[in-house]
């Protein structure tokens, strides 16, 4: 499938499963409300009158979570479904319908990108990464989470009482597109290597300043079956780089 098939068929997924996607993260998503908000936030720090761009922005939950914060915040999200949601959530926000691989803003606008979980929906990640890179200012930071290595791996191999035993992984190092649903959502995700990732960021010229592979904070979640695979593999990264002054 060439990149225009890609982009089509990505989009058309994400169109289809907009509003599926939305009633999923209004009931709560705990891969962020617990595990990764915690990081993400302490990561983006201080954002107190800055400019935040979030790429890949959906609904605009995360874009509302940072301009509560004292952010003036830019959301982009290539379904217009989604912008139409963040919009009617947001009417003091600034949503716009684009795509990652050609942001609609100048060099240098921002202080901080976010990239919540977006890179995996991208087909040209390093164009995505590029730019970035190309709309931060000198200093500024992009805070990505992303999901791990584990998306190259098939489900749990269970014994017979269902107890989870290990995921194998395989053909890790290809570059590949595959289908994942839950809930009435399907949507086409990448894999990629780990590899492929920093060589793209390192080429943007980013300067890497965090990498983390978070489990909870809470170490009693430990006793929920619901969370198992938190503390069991790493299902999610999340950088922090920074644009060289």
């Amino acid at each position: 499938m060439e990149h225009d098939e890609q982009h089509v068929a990505t989009a058309a997924a994400w169109a289809d499963s907009a509003q599926a996607y939305i009633d999923f993260q209004d009931r709560g998503d705990r891969n962020r409300t617990v595990l990764l908000d915690p990081v993400m936030l302490q990561l983006c720090g201080d954002v107190r009158d800055i400019d935040a761009i979030d790429i890949g922005c959906g609904e605009g939950r995360f874009s509302r979570m940072l301009a509560e914060r004292g952010a003036r915040v830019a959301g982009i999200d290539l379904t217009p479904a989604m912008v139409r949601a963040a919009v009617e959530r947001d009417t003091d926000g600034a949503y716009v319908c684009g795509s990652a691989e050609h942001l609609p803003f100048g060099d240098a606008s921002f202080d901080l990108a976010i990239s919540y979980i977006t890179l995996v929906d991208i087909v040209d990640f390093r164009a995505a990464i590029r730019e970035s890179a190309r709309v931060l200012r000198r200093g500024g930071r992009l805070i990505a989470a992303n999901l791990s290595f584990v998306t190259a791996s098939a489900p749990w191999v269970r014994d017979d009482a269902g107890k989870r035993l290990y995921r194998p992984i395989d053909r890790y190092a290809e570059e590949r597109s595959q289908v994942y649903e839950w809930l009435g959502i399907r949507i086409v995700n990448w894999h990629r290597p780990l590899s492929a990732y920093m060589e793209a960021y390192l080429d943007a010229g980013l300067r890497l300043r965090d990498f983390l592979e978070p489990v909870p904070e809470d170490q009693s979640l430990r006793d929920d079956p619901s969370c198992e695979d938190w503390f069991r593999i790493p299902e999610f990264t999340v950088m922090h780089w920074e644009r060289a002054g």
